[in-house]
């Protein structure tokens, strides 16, 4: 539906197709006047920052149809969401098509994946301050399919973004780590390795650290099999 795009937020810059379309209006705190200056039939919102569907409906002379897609916990949230959004902009079968050529590429690359014979871990690392992600999490849902224990689990109650801290990390001795901190923090391999008492980590001593595509890992939609390519490449390696 991109054609039928007419703006989006300052940090909405993906696909490469939208950078013509990018303004200056916060994601954070968006403003209703200049949304409603590009005069839309439809506007996307994630959540209601700062009441902004009351805003919009009550500052407008037309009527605007305001769709809120809340964060995915699951891959059938993303799917509902893909068929919602194709019904929305009178794309149903686009949204059909890409669903199902979603949930073909994640078979494949899930395919020959089993659970490891003995118990393995990983660290799924969100900057380099070390903070991460639960099994409660959307990509922890992605994760546990595949039977390796997340060491995050646990770690501080009703906290699914804890920050963990280098002592516990070692402890634990992750079999993989996955690093979602390339771009923004310059993480890579050699550079984990380098951290103090980290050397004795199985997941640095098999090279088991996988680096992954922040923009792909932070900002999902049908790229979250991208993501999950990527996670379950690492995970084969990790279980041989």
């Amino acid at each position: 539906a991109g054609d039928q795009v007419v703006a989006v937020d300052s940090l909405s810059t993906y696909p490469a197709e939208v950078a013509d379309k990018v303004t200056k209006i916060s994601a954070y705190e968006p403003s209703a006047e200049a949304i409603l200056g590009y005069t839309p039939d439809v506007v996307l919102i994630s959540n209601d920052m700062n009441k902004i569907t009351e805003q919009l409906q009550s500052v407008s002379s037309q009527k605007i149809t305001v769709w809120t897609g809340a964060a995915a916990a699951t891959l059938d949230d993303v799917y509902k969401q893909i068929t919602e959004l194709g019904a929305l902009t009178g794309h149903d079968k686009d949204a059909a098509t890409l669903i199902e050529s979603m949930k073909s590429r994640i078979a494949k690359a899930t395919e020959n994946i089993s659970a490891p014979m003995s118990a393995k871990s990983y660290f799924y690392e969100l900057d380099n301050t070390l903070y991460s992600v639960t099994s409660n999490t959307f990509v922890g849902a992605l994760l546990k399919p595949f039977g390796f224990t997340n060491i995050a689990d646990g770690i501080e109650a009703g906290n699914d973004y804890p920050q963990l801290n280098a002592e516990v990390i070692v402890k634990a001795n992750p079999a993989i780590v996955f690093l979602a901190d390339t771009k923004c923090c310059a993480q890579n391999a050699a550079e984990v390795s380098k951290r103090p008492g980290w050397a004795g980590i199985d997941a640095v001593k098999n090279n088991h650290i996988v680096e992954l595509d922040d923009d792909v890992a932070s900002r999902w939609g049908p790229r979250v099999v991208d993501l999950l390519e990527q996670i379950a490449a690492g995970i084969m390696a990790a279980s041989k």
